[in-house]
This record gives C-alpha cells, sequence and structure tokens, in this order.
C-alpha cells in the first residue's frame, strides 16, 4: 500500500512540475541527451523545445555547464560556438570550450552541429592538445556560415525611407510625401 502511495506522489509530482528531470522524454529524437540536474532545473512538465532553450540560454550565459551535457544537440552545439566565436574575437580563452567540445565529441551517439566536425575532431585525437585545439579552432574558422549567422543585406534607400516615416507616392515616381499612418 505505501509503495503505490509513494509511486502515485512520484507520478503527480512529476505531471505537475514539481520534480526536475535530466534528459529529454524517451522516444524524443535527442532521448540519448543527458544533463546534470544539479546544474539545470528542468521542470518535468517542460516542452522538450522548452528544454532546449533553456539549455542553450544556461550555455550562453556560463558557457562551462556544457560539459555537464551528454551528447548535446547540434542547437547547444551552436550556442556553444558563439560564446566561442565571442572568446576568440576578443582573445579570450577560448582552449578551455574547445576542450569541451572536444570531449563531448567523444561520443559515438552525438549529432554533428557543423559537417565534418567529427572527422576534424578525429583527426587529430593523436596529436598534442596545443596543436588539436589549433586544427579544431582553424576547422571551425573555414566554415562560411560556422554558427548559424543570417547575414542581412544591406537595407535599400526604399527600407530606409519607410523606416523613416516616408514613402514613394505610388503615381509620381520618385517624389516623396510624407507618409502618415
Amino acid at each position: 500500500m505505501a509503495t503505490s502511495f509513494i509511486a502515485w506522489l512520484k507520478y503527480l509530482s512529476r505531471i505537475c512540475g514539481f520534480d526536475s528531470i535530466d534528459s529529454f522524454p524517451p522516444g524524443h529524437r535527442y532521448a540519448r541527451t543527458a544533463w546534470n540536474g544539479a546544474y539545470f532545473d528542468i521542470a518535468s512538465d517542460m516542452k522538450p523545445d522548452e528544454i532546449e532553450r533553456r539549455l542553450c540560454a544556461a550555455i550562453a550565459n556560463t558557457p562551462t555547464v556544457f560539459g555537464y551535457i551528454t551528447n548535446p544537440t547540434p542547437r547547444m552545439q551552436r550556442a556553444l560556438f558563439c560564446v566561442l566565436d565571442e572568446r576568440v574575437r576578443s582573445k579570450g580563452n577560448a582552449d578551455e570550450l574547445l576542450r569541451l567540445l572536444i570531449d563531448a565529441y567523444r561520443s559515438p551517439h552525438i549529432r554533428e552541429a557543423i559537417p565534418g566536425l567529427r572527422a576534424a575532431i578525429m583527426a587529430t585525437e593523436l596529436d598534442e592538445t596545443g596543436a588539436r585545439l589549433r586544427s579544431v579552432l582553424g576547422f571551425l574558422a573555414q566554415m562560411e556560415a560556422p554558427f548559424d549567422v543570417i547575414e542581412l543585406a544591406a537595407p535599400t534607400t526604399q527600407t530606409l525611407d519607410v523606416i523613416n516615416g516616408a514613402a514613394a507616392a505610388p503615381d509620381q515616381g520618385d517624389a516623396r510625401q510624407e507618409w502618415t499612418p
């Protein structure tokens, strides 16, 4: 009787979101992704997309927590790439983050965020640490858009006019008139 009552309380706690989880639900495409619950407080009633978004936000704020995630998703890896890019540009210490990335790729179950990244990491397996880090960083630097950045085209004159409140009159060609919404 006591065992079934405790089981019922655990079930109720999980359904209500009082329980914390440390992996995606079974059957999810990233079901092998797990994290240390001591570093991430993820409620059990949270949707998988929200879970992933929160983990990515945690990585962006404190990138060393990436080391407490097993088989990070490509989106989590891209969050680490953004911080890594920022550190490289500001001449900060990127070595620690590169080591976390290389350690994550020791698992055969991790999905690549960038095609060829696993091969680049495995090709440097026998190199000393410094050479390995430089090689992986070189691979990441060669990517055209390595961190999922969308570059926007420069705004046209017409776009700037609309933003500034003026629009071309349809019957007068280039003549301008004040635009009142």
